[in-house]
């Protein structure tokens, strides 16, 4: 297992500082966790990058944490306290992207906040302190990538495209390949979805509860899943394809449109003026969001983000499925764009996902940031 460079303990402090100070309140969740459950919550892509381990509650498949925000927000329901800000430090393992099958451990601190605050003033002081704890370990060449997984909905919302097939688009934000098929028009690979009526009423679920639906069918007729796929994977293949039998295909020109979308990027608002020029037959939802990303840059100017600093990639998206908002990244040109130093965003629905019981906390925000001291750390060769 590849382990990371240690850092000075002064440095190890100037970096936790910033997060430190926001939540007095520190947590500590087990180094492993469901592999089901992490698979279900941050998407199958996250897969090949899992190191898979025996051992797990119940004698279950389980994995080294590879995040701490799933376990954090699991620990976070256990406690029925309704909200609460949490600093967290400990190691984090995956394994190493490209193929190399090499398992990666290294240390993280950050921040999960699950609150019912203004989300716009929530989101800009999670950035702000991520940016002081990133820019505290010496770096001169850091750079803020923002990105929103509700922006590109609300632009899809804008065009007023069939129901399905608007579903179908926004599933397929952050998916390069998926999201090619859709603007390339491709069709569907010949199913029986247009003879099976399970398929076609998952298609009309959000994907979540079409997932709860299959494992309740199956927990029903005795059936155990083989091959390792999950009851979310297997629940999104069927909705996918059977969605191209009910919602058809973006045409030519809203082909044309979402490409513009997704090839906009620059200094914010700049970005955000070439956003509102793309807007459909029906403005109003993503008037909304360009209200709210306003409200917020002002805000990140105010917490002094250096604006020079910032760009709004409208294609930008994370690999972890349960973002369904506001995203970012603190990059090191020296690092390149595959290590950032930091990074975080908004994942409101997550735990909705995590069946919360009651409404309170489904009401509850929830948004959190993650720094890597080894990467943060100017002296560093991480």
């Amino acid at each position: 297992m590849r382990l990371e460079r240690s850092i000075p303990a002064e440095a190890l402090d100037a970096i936790r500082a910033p997060l430190a100070a926001y939540s007095p309140a520190s947590i500590d969740v087990p180094v492993l966790q469901p592999l089901g459950l992490i698979l279900d919550m941050a998407g199958e892509s996250m897969r090949s990058r899992l190191f898979a381990v025996s051992g797990g509650d119940g004698g279950e498949e389980a994995c080294l944490r590879p995040d701490f925000t799933v376990a954090v927000a699991r620990e976070h329901l256990a406690s029925t306290v309704g909200q609460g800000r949490y600093y967290y430090e400990g190691k984090a393992f995956r394994v190493a992207p490209r193929g190399s099958g090499r398992a990666e451990e290294f240390l993280q601190v950050g921040i999960e906040a699950f609150e019912p605050n203004e989300p716009v003033v929530a989101d800009a002081e999670i950035v702000a302190m991520a940016w002081r704890s990133a820019a505290a370990g010496g770096r001169e060449d850091l750079s803020l990538i923002l990105g929103d997984v509700s922006l590109f909905s609300a632009f899809v919302d804008s065009l007023r495209l069939p129901v399905q097939l608007a579903v179908r688009l926004k599933r397929a934000f952050a998916h390069p390949r998926l999201m090619k098929r859709e603007l390339e028009g491709e069709d569907a690979e010949p199913l029986p979805a247009e003879r099976s009526r399970l398929a076609l009423m998952l298609a009309q679920m959000p994907g979540e509860a079409a997932a709860e639906v299959l494992q309740e069918l199956w927990a029903l007729a005795g059936i155990e899943p083989v091959g390792g796929r999950r009851p979310a994977e297997i629940a999104a293949r069927l909705v996918e394809r059977s969605q191209k039998v009910l919602a058809g295909r973006l045409t030519r020109e809203q082909a044309d449109q979402v490409r513009a979308y997704l090839a906009v990027s620059g200094r914010p608002m700049e970005a955000l003026g070439e956003i509102r020029a793309l807007a459909g037959r029906d403005p109003r939802p993503l008037e909304k969001a360009l209200a709210a990303w306003s409200a917020r840059l002002d805000l990140l100017r105010r917490l002094e983000v250096p604006p020079e600093r910032m760009t709004l990639s409208a294609a930008f998206g994370r690999s972890f499925g349960y973002y369904d908002g506001f995203l970012f990244e603190v990059r090191s040109a020296a690092l390149g764009e595959e290590r950032p130093v930091a990074a975080g965003g908004r994942y409101d629905g997550l735990l909705a996902r995590l069946e919360t019981p009651g409404e309170e906390a489904a009401r509850t925000g929830a948004v959190g940031c993650m720094v890597r001291p080894a990467r943060a750390y100017a002296g560093g060769g991480e």
